[in-house]
């Protein structure tokens, strides 16, 4: 049985996910809002049953073999490997399903990982589906994505919920997060968006960003805490909202420019709580690159920021080659992928 799974770029509301669960302490918190799209890049494998774990992959030589038992799965979990992953979700779903082995052979994978494009949700979702399917479980996407979620809490992961909007694919969808609560809402686009990923090639701690900026939770006990609280509240509320017009109207100029203000925001109201992490230079300086403003509408960073991954928005196609062209040749150390998301009807 073949699966692909997508990774997962998050268009507007980095943060929102796990900064709204603190509701449950602190009612006075904004819900989160997240509008998520999958990516044209991803996993690709070969599935089928198996009277064991076993996992390849095409990133590294070793591959996993385990018992389906919970003390060994909970074991290889709770180490920072890539395996790690495969076997929180094979933990969870022997937990809930009293599932057997399965063989997974990732012979494909296009996704940066680390990059903030949810390679390591990516890889939860996979397994999950995998179990869903050889298992004939019945799972919906939704249930898939709870399954990938809880699988990745096994871990060291200390993600959110958003990540695992990649089991929906290529379509972009608004998520709402209220406490333990999430709402999924498919959304429909006006108009075809070229964007351009850039895997910077710099460096960033994801988990020092998200220790920072959890230490403004639940209470903000001083001005930096207040800032984080209120971008990742209502200012990023308002900034999603503005998002969903413009990308129903299909308006890329809109949707530029609201990704330069969610940046300058952001910059603003987090770059205090992590400064070793979020005053990202090479973002920066590839944001304002002078060659490049002809060609597109606006950009931001990627999934936790720092110096991991941009988006940008292009005007067009031919803009969008243009814009590769200039990245690739003026920072030869970067990487850059097209995501395009095309004219929907209505959903």
């Amino acid at each position: 049985m073949e699966i692909f799974v997508p990774g997962r770029l998050c268009l507007f509301g980095e943060h929102s996910d796990w900064a709204a669960q603190y509701r449950r302490a602190n009612s006075t918190i904004y819900p989160g809002y997240a509008i998520v799209a999958g990516t044209n890049q991803g996993i690709y494998a070969r599935v089928q049953l198996h009277d064991r774990l076993r996992f390849a992959t095409v990133n590294y030589a070793q591959i996993l073999e385990l018992a389906m038992e919970e003390t060994l799965l909970q074991n290889v979990a709770k180490t920072e490997s890539f395996y790690s992953y495969v076997a929180g979700v094979a933990y969870e779903a022997l937990k809930r399903y009293g599932v057997g082995g399965i063989a997974i052979d990732n012979y494909e994978m296009n996704l940066p990982l680390k990059k903030g494009l949810s390679s390591s949700a990516a890889i939860c979702v996979l397994v999950a589906r995998a179990f869903s399917q050889l298992y004939n479980l019945g799972l919906t996407i939704e249930e898939e994505m709870d399954l990938a979620y809880w699988g990745e809490r096994v871990t060291l992961s200390q993600c959110g919920r958003l990540d695992q909007a990649c089991a929906y694919g290529n379509q972009p969808i608004l998520m709402v997060f209220d406490g333990d609560r999430t709402k999924i809402e498919p959304l429909t686009i006006g108009g075809d968006l070229h964007f351009i990923i850039v895997d910077l090639a710099g460096n960033k701690n994801t988990q020092t960003i998200l220790a920072s900026l959890n230490q403004c939770y639940p209470l903000a006990n001083n001005p930096i805490h207040a800032l984080v609280q209120s971008y990742l509240g209502e200012i990023n509320a308002q900034i999603v909202e503005r998002a969903i017009s413009a990308l129903q109207g299909g308006n890329r100029a809109i949707i530029g420019d609201l990704m330069n203000q969610a940046q300058a925001q952001f910059d603003r109201c987090l770059i205090p709580a992590c400064p070793s992490q979020l005053t990202a230079p090479i973002l920066h300086q590839l944001l304002a690159h002078p060659p490049l403003q002809e060609h597109i509408y606006g950009g931001k960073g990627v999934g936790s920021q720092g110096d991991g991954t941009a988006q940008l928005i292009a005007k067009d196609p031919f803009h969008q080659t243009k814009a590769i062209s200039i990245i690739e040749g003026d920072f030869p150390q970067m990487q850059c992928y097209e995501l395009n998301i095309s004219k929907t009807a209505l959903l």
